[in-house]
């Protein structure tokens, strides 16, 4: 009874009509029957925090519960940004202006909030860059984002006025001029690296069991977790994996592509499909000095103990675009990445 309990109450809380697509999708490729795919669905959910859209990103129907149990699911990703980041210091990284503010020496670029700024300096931003990135302030993956050139506009004055809009809330940033070697994968699109930061003390425990008047004596450590590269595709000028992007696991200690890239769809790219350069093996440029620039932000806010850089490259070094509170769990362990099938969970143990 308790597990029709549960199924019961999980169904009060899905997307039926997606959840039923999912299903339909993994029996057309199984041959399973629709009812079994279900009930293991609710299996995975209750035991590993899985709903439907990890249990077929990371095709758990074809992973023993061992397998699956090495997963990071978004449940499980809920718990770590609990357990990891105090919740008042969430702010910096859910607002781009205050994350800009915050963290300006690793943005090694102006930038402007449109929306309680005289329209002088604002005005003044538009005559010293004539091309630049408009952001929403509180947007993500990649959504809202406009290039924007002010010569497609008949004045500055009208440029103004548009950025200025009720519904409109941008922060205005400085294009970044992307490293060369980068560029020679996609030009198109400033191609990040997703680099994954967890903070600890020295015994492995999350700064947060700490009382708050002991934590400054505390010695932490910063683990790099993951890295992934995520790539650009032609369809618009982000490299994000929920917006048309593509992305590939990187060895965190050496900065190199290890696998071959996929997007959503999960088709596999060896090669940039517009650029032909290859991706298994590409070498990020300055790699060090991105880990260093994420260590070092890290211990900025220790108390967010759990979060995902986005560090572009430039000719002159590593930059941030962002910093992400909800860090994803969806980029790294897809199943063309994860030959062994062994997911992330295992790197999540810092008792060793």
């Amino acid at each position: 009874m308790g597990n029709i309990g549960y199924i019961i109450k999980r169904l009060k809380t899905m997307d039926k009509k997606a959840m039923k697509e999912k299903i339909k999708s993994i029996h057309q490729k199984t041959g399973k029957s629709k009812l079994g795919i279900f009930i293991d669905m609710q299996k995975c959910a209750r035991r590993y925090g899985a709903g439907y859209m990890d249990y077929d990103l990371y095709e758990m129907y074809n992973l023993t519960d061992v397998q699956r149990d090495t997963y990071l699911t978004r449940g499980r990703n809920n718990e770590f940004v609990t357990k990891y980041c105090d919740k008042t210091t969430l702010h910096y990284f859910m607002n781009k202006d205050e994350f800009n503010a915050k963290f300006q020496e690793y943005l090694k670029r102006d930038w402007i909030k449109v929306k309680g700024t005289s329209k002088e300096k604002v005005m003044d931003f538009l005559e010293k860059h004539t091309i630049f990135m408009a952001k929403p302030i509180d947007g993500g993956c990649g959504k809202g984002i406009e290039k924007i050139k002010t010569q497609d506009y008949p004045s500055k004055e009208k440029l103004y006025e548009h950025l200025a809009q009720e519904e409109n809330n941008f922060v205005l940033e400085e294009v970044i001029i992307q490293h060369p070697e980068v560029a020679k994968v996609y030009p198109d699109a400033i191609n990040t690296a997703r680099i994954v930061t967890i903070i600890t003390t020295k015994d492995g425990k999350s700064l947060l069991t700490i009382p708050k008047e002991e934590r400054e004596k505390q010695e932490l450590v910063v683990h790099f977790i993951t890295a992934c590269f995520r790539i650009g595709n032609g369809k618009r000028c982000v490299d994000n994996f929920n917006s048309g992007g593509m992305v590939a696991p990187i060895d965190e200690k050496t900065g190199i592509v290890t696998q071959v890239a996929l997007d959503k769809e999960k088709n596999i790219y060896e090669k940039h499909p517009q650029t032909g350069t290859k991706i298994k093996g590409f070498q990020l440029p300055d790699w060090e000095q991105a880990l260093e620039l994420c260590e070092k932000a890290a211990r900025e806010i220790p108390e967010m103990g759990y979060v995902g850089w986005d560090v572009a490259f430039t000719p002159n070094g590593p930059l941030f675009v962002e910093g992400n509170e909800f860090p994803g769990h969806d980029l790294y362990q897809l199943p063309e990445h994860t030959p062994d099938k062994i997911g992330m969970m295992p790197k999540f143990d810092f008792s060793k």
